[in-house]
């Protein structure tokens, strides 16, 4: 089979619950990142939840922008370690009915969980347990399914730790060696002060599509205006994707910049808008879109996720809302 991305990625079943900030402070938490926390400390934080209506879906920054893949229509496979336990069963079950492909065995353990505490101003607090994703490794990475693929997509998070670095490098090393494009989404400023170098080793070598926002933008480059460090890194990298949250995104394609408007929205949680971003724009420049086109669908995704509870579309675009948009 064919696939139009295929993405490696921390497996989390992603459980997100609206509360007051008194919740987070009274955690010990520092509202509006997120922090790596341990089995007991989870186990805290969802004791402490006891009666708070929440959400769940398989998620992890790279299963989501899959997940989008495939919600827009597009062929996808995935590679992410999971638990064998009901939210194990839950997270391949989420991912396969939605077509996606993973064939990664499960394995003894317990499934990574990212807690997501939505604030009322719809700013999220993620508190990740790693779990079993964290044993990720080169040797579950399938060099048959990425030579059918047109793209491979990476996310940064796996950086942070061994096995899981290994298995993003030889990711990108098997898709070099099959002439597959590759797509690496940066994940966030604190991974940028750790892994800068390597970061933008990266970026000067087999990166053919960087993700990013501004503040991790600024972070890579030192410069502060959005189009300078957009253009700072398509310097090294053949095409960018900077997102500017409310206000758009700029693309780089071909020595070209390429402003895409926002869309309005009414945000209610900002969980997965970076995700889905990647994942519409991917499957719009594998699906015979323009750059611009796929952009301009990106950012209209990325606003109604924006506006509603979780990182997967309620609402999912129509065949004609797309066409009107793409017009």
């Amino acid at each position: 089979m064919t696939y139009d991305v295929y993405g490696v990625g921390n497996s989390l079943v992603d459980i997100q619950a609206q509360v007051p900030d008194q919740v987070i402070a009274d955690l010990g938490f520092h509202r509006g990142i997120m922090t790596l926390v341990d089995e007991p400390t989870q186990r805290r934080v969802l004791a402490a939840l006891e009666g708070v209506p929440f959400s769940r879906c398989a998620g992890g920054s790279a299963a989501n922008t899959i997940m989008a893949v495939a919600d827009f229509g597009g062929k996808a496979a995935y590679a992410g370690k999971v638990g064998v336990n009901e939210l194990g069963h839950f997270f391949l079950n989420d991912m396969r009915e939605l077509g996606v492909a993973i064939e990664v065995a499960p394995v003894a353990g317990e499934t990574g969980t990212s807690v997501i505490l939505i604030s009322p101003d719809a700013q999220r607090t993620m508190l990740t347990h790693l779990g079993v994703s964290a044993t990720l490794s080169p040797d579950d990475i399938r060099e048959a399914e990425i030579r059918n693929a047109k793209y491979v997509y990476v996310e940064g998070y796996l950086f942070a730790g061994e096995p899981t670095r290994s298995a993003a490098l030889r990711t990108m090393e098997l898709a070099k060696k099959n002439g597959v494009k590759v797509a690496f989404t940066v994940s966030d400023p604190f991974l940028i002060a750790n892994f800068r170098d390597e970061f933008w080793s990266l970026i000067e070598g087999p990166v053919d599509l960087l993700f990013c926002n501004l503040e991790e933008a600024r972070a890579l480059t030192g410069k502060h205006d959005p189009v300078e460090c957009a253009v700072e890194i398509h310097r090294h990298a053949e095409n960018v994707a900077l997102t500017l949250g409310a206000d758009g995104s700029i693309l780089m394609h071909q020595g070209q910049v390429l402003p895409i408007e926002g869309a309005a929205a009414e945000p209610i949680d900002t969980t997965g808008a970076g995700d889905m971003y990647a994942g519409a724009l991917l499957y719009g420049i594998t699906n015979g879109l323009s750059w611009k086109q796929a952009g301009h669908l990106a950012s209209h995704a990325a606003a109604r996720v924006v506006s509603q509870l979780g990182a997967r579309l309620k609402r999912k675009f129509t065949p004609a809302e797309v066409a009107e948009l793409l017009k």
